[in-house]
């Protein structure tokens, strides 16, 4: 480190990064899901359909008030069981 960067201080301990692995988390949390296919391929494969499902169901919370966010769910699962014919529980 002192040679690539001569005038930074380089200084381990934990919890200095935690900011920086914080950030990472969600690509962790992807790359802990693709460990159990065989190949890229086939987790693109399978994996490609869950995208736009998985978005439907998380509306981006931190951009609404909990009112609007429960109704706004409330309509997505009754789509939901309307598309795929499932009686609500």
């Amino acid at each position: 480190m002192r040679r690539v960067l001569p005038g930074v201080e380089h200084r381990r301990h934990k919890g200095l990064n935690n900011r920086a692995e914080n950030s990472h988390r969600p690509t962790r949390r992807r790359e802990r899901v693709l460990q159990r296919f065989k190949s890229p391929e086939h987790a693109q494969q399978f994996l490609a359909p869950f995208g736009p499902i998985s978005d439907h169901f998380r509306p981006r919370r931190h951009l609404l008030p909990a009112p609007t966010y429960h109704q706004l769910l409330q309509t997505r699962f009754v789509a939901w069981r309307a598309v795929t014919g499932v009686a609500a529980a």
